[in-house]
């Protein structure tokens, strides 16, 4: 482990192009895209983290620096990504090390107080303390059995089909008011909303290219925005059976989001609905007369990892009134293994070491899961993975920890 630790160093400008072609290779894809020779505007080198042997590149990984909301709080949190090791040296010990020293720098550093990521593969990251902490739906539907509801009131808006030019700024706009009050959204400035719009014809899979659409109210506010494809299908009778592939819908009211919905459902030629990335709790099924229409099919979307518990916790809000202590198990950082004192509230929070007798035990893969209010204590309790010291202590912490928006991933990295 001590030879693998020391071997692990930032990448330079000149070694992206191998750095790309490794994560490529271990990913199963041909490289593809404008950055394959240059890192792209989001990349921070000086973050990132591998291994070049004999001049080739045999592990990957990187951070971002990225702004995540949280239940009542915007946090600084390191978005962990790149993280790849080649068939030629697993079994060495390459991804713990790479896991530990990302951690034990942002710790030693006091830099984001907590880390997230997306899993390719969902038995890793536990070992290192990631919990799920958001799902998405996989939405699916016929469009024929998909209708609003009668009493859905759609307002006086009007949607409109725009170039992307067109849509930037508004659509930015709505974004930023959203993501503030959605746990699990990230900030984006324009570098990443550059990345979010970028469009490569090899990964259209047969769709068309990305369409934007506004919804603009009477006095000319833009108050929700959606963007999708199509991809045009016709079966050996010659019946239309397209598929509409909607990628983001964002509205800062019900009527603007529900009258975005009605202009999608209102495509012709298309059979199929495909939502795979809104939320496994997005109001849509709600909208509609035959709730069984929509079909789920949730995963697991953004993983998060508590870097440092007391700030972590401190930074978040609590819908109820909590004061507990929590014994957390964290073996992998053990600067966060012990009993801290959790006392937070509507306007704020407090976390720090305690001696005194825990209320409840968990190990930080299940405090991570928790953070972002989608994953119930009580749920963790039942599968064994929280153990209830003080009569109650269960129920009042699932209160707590709870929060009215389900949290939902809005960015891949």
């Amino acid at each position: 482990m001590a030879d693998v630790s020391s071997q692990l160093r930032a990448f330079t400008v000149d070694e992206w192009p191998a750095v790309t072609r490794a994560m490529s290779s271990v990913f199963g894809h041909e490289p593809d895209g404008p950055y394959l020779e240059e890192p792209p505007p989001v990349a921070e080198l000086d973050r990132s983290l591998g291994i070049v042997e004999d001049g080739r590149v045999v592990a990957t990984s990187g951070i971002y620096s990225m702004q995540m909301t949280v239940p009542g709080a915007v946090v600084p949190m390191a978005g962990v990504t790149w993280v790849t090791v080649s068939p030629t040296h697993r079994r060495r010990g390459v991804l713990t090390a790479i896991m530990r020293r990302q951690l034990t720098e942002l710790h030693e550093q006091e830099r984001e107080p907590v880390a997230a990521l997306w899993a390719a593969e969902a038995s890793i990251y536990g070992r290192f303390g990631y919990g799920v902490g958001s799902r998405r739906g996989g939405w699916t539907g016929q469009l024929e059995r998909l209708r609003l509801r009668g009493d859905v009131h759609t307002g006086s808006g009007q949607v409109r089909m725009v170039d992307e030019d067109a849509f930037r700024a508004p659509a930015a706009a709505v974004h930023e008011a959203v993501r503030r009050f959605v746990p699990g959204n990230t900030a984006r400035d324009q570098r990443w909303w550059n990345r979010a719009l970028l469009d490569i014809p090899q990964r259209r899979h047969g769709a068309t290219a990305r369409r934007f659409a506004l919804h603009t109210e009477d006095d000319g506010s833009v108050t929700g925005y959606v963007t999708y494809r199509v991809k045009a299908r016709w079966t050996d009778a010659g019946e239309p059976d397209g598929v509409l592939k909607v990628e983001d819908v964002r509205a800062t009211t019900p009527a603007a989001y529900a009258a975005l919905w009605q202009f999608l459902l209102s495509h012709d030629l298309m059979r199929t609905l495909e939502a795979p990335s809104l939320s496994s709790e997005d109001p849509l099924p709600h909208l509609l007369q035959d709730f069984r229409a929509l079909n789920a099919r949730p995963v697991d979307a953004l993983w998060v990892r508590l870097v440092d518990v007391g700030r972590a916790l401190a930074a978040r809000r609590y819908p109820a009134p909590i004061d507990l202590v929590l014994e957390v198990r964290d073996p992998f950082c053990p600067w966060n293994d012990g009993r801290w004192r959790l006392s937070g509230h509507p306007a704020g929070g407090y976390c720090g070491k305690t001696d005194r007798d825990p209320d409840l035990v968990l190990g930080i893969e299940a405090l991570s899961s928790a953070y972002l209010g989608g994953v119930s204590l009580a749920t963790l309790q039942g599968a064994g993975r929280v153990t209830e010291v003080s009569p109650g202590a269960v129920t009042l912490a699932s209160t707590a920890f709870g929060w009215p928006v389900a949290p939902s991933a809005s960015e891949d990295f």
